[in-house]
């Protein structure tokens, strides 16, 4: 029986456009694109692909964008199964005395996972977030060192936490390019959009403490395509956004820092919307969580495991652009012992135009493969010698 896939494919061709020359020749100046704002970037979502940037790296206060690392540290418990999504979450007095943005929880005040997500996507909720931060890492501050580990993970050089709400405190900041890479990868999760594109919703529906939420990112009502993220305000970060939009395929997030106003700030976040759609287009190549591999798992309950992509996977390319040939590399990690968990790196898969890698990403495990026990183990070995010997 032929393997189903080998530890390193090769020489795939895929028909496919792409030009780099042609980025770099049509990328915009900071002054054609955005003005009025302290810093700015605009990527697309699969590819990571800079497509204008002002002052990207500059280091500044991120206010309540500080939650997109948190509702990422939240997807993230959910899809390892850590967490779910109708799991009643307590409010500790604590959590209840944020100030702030809120939904004014109460100390022993339970709501699901869900509706705390709906409040902090949503709502802002200050309160929520330190709830769910509690729940899962058992307190704040252990949760903040998640959040900084996920961020030294995700290679982001220029941001550092000392809370989950983004409330004003020295030595908290974040830059459009790193918060831009945090969206990215929040993004990975398809059900977070369902929470941060709604435009309002209600909590405790059933009582007579029903609460309105009304989302502040006024983008999610007016702009066509938009279903996120999150919006942020502090006397000292003034207004800010991390917005993301998808139109014929192809997803964008354009985050802005600083700007003087919350029209301003929606402004220059929708000239940099209709920029990217004016001018790029993708072309999809494969789906978050397809399998594209097995990899072989030793001293597991499980000899192999799934091989999957971690994320959506496209080229991106100038409208109008001429078709060339790219190659397609998977790599399989050889030596993978058990235990694997859910979502645990088991190789890459990399394009390739003219030598150069113009993409690559993780390929993890679907499911987690638990160590096997001896007794399994020996008849595993056991089996394998009588083989041998007939």
């Amino acid at each position: 029986m032929k393997r189903f896939v080998s530890l390193l494919m090769t020489s795939l061709l895929l028909t496919c456009l792409f030009s780099p020359s042609a980025f770099a020749a049509e990328e915009k100046k900071s002054s054609e694109v955005v003005s009025n704002v302290k810093s700015a970037i605009l990527i697309e979502r699969d590819t990571g692909k800079v497509l204008y940037e002002k002052n990207s790296k500059e280091e500044l206060p991120p206010a309540s964008m500080t939650k997109i690392m948190t509702m990422l540290l939240i997807m993230e418990a959910i899809d390892k199964g850590k967490l779910t999504w109708n799991e009643k979450i307590r409010t500790s007095e604590y959590a209840a005395s944020m100030g702030g943005s809120q939904i004014f929880l109460e100390p022993g005040e339970e709501m699901t996972t869900k509706e705390m997500l709906r409040g902090i996507a949503i709502g802002s909720g200050n309160d929520a977030s330190v709830a769910m931060a509690e729940r899962i890492a058992g307190s704040e501050e252990a949760f903040v060192d998640k959040m900084n580990e996920k961020a030294k993970e995700l290679g982001l050089k220029h941001t550092f936490f000392k809370n989950t709400t983004g409330l004003p405190v020295s030595g908290h900041f974040s830059s459009a390019s790193d918060m831009a890479m945090m969206a990215k990868e929040l993004l990975k999760y398809d059900e977070i959009t369902k929470f941060t594109g709604m435009y309002e919703a209600y909590l405790r529906e059933n009582t007579d403490k029903k609460f309105w939420l009304v989302n502040t990112n006024k983008l999610v009502r007016f702009y066509p395509g938009v279903d996120g993220l999150k919006t942020g305000f502090t006397a000292e970060a003034k207004y800010c956004l991390t917005a993301t939009a998808q139109k014929d395929g192809m997803r964008v997030i354009a985050v802005v820092f600083g700007a003087p106003t919350s029209k301003e700030r929606n402004a220059q976040v929708t000239k940099m919307l209709n920029y990217a759609f004016s001018q790029y287009q993708t072309h999809p190549m494969f789906k978050r969580n397809q399998t594209i591999g097995q990899a072989k798992v030793s001293k597991g309950q499980e000899k192999s495991v799934d091989a999957v992509t971690s994320e959506p996977l496209s080229l991106l390319t100038k409208k109008g652009e001429k078709t060339e040939d790219v190659k397609q590399k998977i790599v399989l990690q050889k030596n993978l012992n058990a235990p694997i968990s859910k979502g645990d790196k088991v190789g890459s898969i990399k394009l390739i135009k003219d030598g150069k890698v113009i993409l690559e990403s993780p390929i993890v495990a679907r499911k987690e493969v638990k160590e096997a026990g001896w007794w399994k183990l020996y008849k595993r070995s056991f089996g394998m010698f009588t083989k041998a010997g007939k």
